[in-house]
C-alpha cells in the first residue's frame, strides 16, 4: 500500500494547522510573494517587514497618537495586512518595474499607478462579493498610502503629516529600512548604520518623526531580524532567473 502523502506545510515544518483562518494567511501570502516575484525584492523581504513592522507598533503603543490604532487586534491587523502592501505591483509592466536604472518622467508616471491599481483592486472585490470586509480596512490603508510622505511630496494623493494612516507610516519606515541594507539583483544594500542615518536624515520629511523615533530606539533589533531573516542564495537566484527571463521576453518584443 502506497503511504499517504502529507500536506506540503507539514513537509515543510512537521507541522499541521487545521484552522481555517491560518489556510486563507498561507493562501494571501502565496499570492503575495507571486506579486513580489516580478520586482527586485526575494519572499523574505515580506518577513522581515512584517517583522519590523511588528517592533515599531510595540514601541509606538505608548504613544498617545497612536493609541486608538495600535491596540492588540489593530497590531494583528496591521502585521495580517502586510502581504498586500504592494498587490498594485501586478499592474506595472515588467520594462519599468524591473528596469535597473533610473526611470524616466513617462515610466516614474507609470510605477506611481501601482497603489491605486492595489486599492481598486480590493474595492471591486468588495463589490463583487456584496460586502465591505472590516479586516481589509487596514490592507487599503496600507496598499493606498505606503508611498505617502509626511511632508506630503509622496503619492498617490499627496497626504501631508497625520492625513496618511498610521499604519501606513510605520510601514513605510520598515519598507525603505529593507530596500536600503538589502542586496538586490542590480545593487549592494548599505550597512545598517547608513541605513539608519538615511532614514534619520528623512525625519519629518518623508517619514513621521514620531516613527523615526521609536525606530531609534529599537534600530538594532531591526539588524538582529535583518540577520535572522536573510535573504538565502536559493532566494537570490529564483530572482536572478525570474528578472532574467522577463528582460529576455521583454527583448523579443
Amino acid at each position: 500500500m502506497t503511504a499517504a502523502v502529507p500536506a506540503p506545510s507539514a513537509l515543510a515544518t512537521g507541522l499541521v494547522n487545521a484552522d481555517k483562518s491560518y489556510a486563507y494567511k498561507v493562501i494571501l501570502f502565496a499570492i503575495a510573494t507571486l506579486a513580489d516575484q516580478r520586482d527586485s525584492d526575494t519572499e523574505s523581504h515580506l518577513i522581515r517587514v512584517q517583522h519590523y513592522t511588528r517592533l515599531l507598533a510595540q514601541q509606538l503603543t505608548t504613544n498617545p497618537e497612536f493609541a486608538d490604532t495600535l491596540t492588540p487586534v489593530g497590531i494583528e491587523q496591521l502585521i495580517d495586512s502586510i502581504p498586500l502592501y504592494d498587490l498594485g505591483t501586478v499592474g506595472v509592466p515588467d520594462r519599468v518595474l524591473l528596469k535597473p536604472g533610473r526611470l524616466t518622467t513617462d515610466e516614474l508616471a507609470i510605477m506611481r499607478t501601482h497603489p491605486k491599481v492595489g486599492f481598486d483592486a480590493l474595492v471591486r472585490a468588495e463589490k463583487t462579493l456584496g460586502q465591505t470586509a472590516s479586516w481589509l480596512t487596514v490592507a487599503k490603508e496600507l496598499v493606498l498610502s505606503h508611498q505617502e510622505k509626511w511632508d506630503g511630496t509622496g503619492y498617490p494623493q499627496g497626504l501631508m503629516g497625520n492625513q496618511i494612516p498610521a499604519s501606513a507610516r510605520i510601514v513605510a519606515l520598515a519598507d525603505v529600512y529593507d530596500a536600503l541594507i538589502s542586496n538586490k539583483v542590480y545593487k549592494d544594500g548599505v550597512p545598517h548604520d547608513a541605513a539608519v542615518g538615511i532614514i534619520f536624515s528623512e525625519r519629518g520629511a518623508h517619514f513621521d518623526p514620531d516613527v523615526v523615533d521609536a525606530f531609534m530606539t529599537v534600530h538594532e533589533k531591526f539588524a538582529d531580524i535583518a540577520q535572522h531573516h536573510a535573504d538565502t542564495d536559493a532566494d537570490m537566484q529564483r530572482k536572478i532567473e525570474y528578472m532574467a527571463n522577463a528582460i529576455a521576453e521583454q527583448a523579443v518584443l
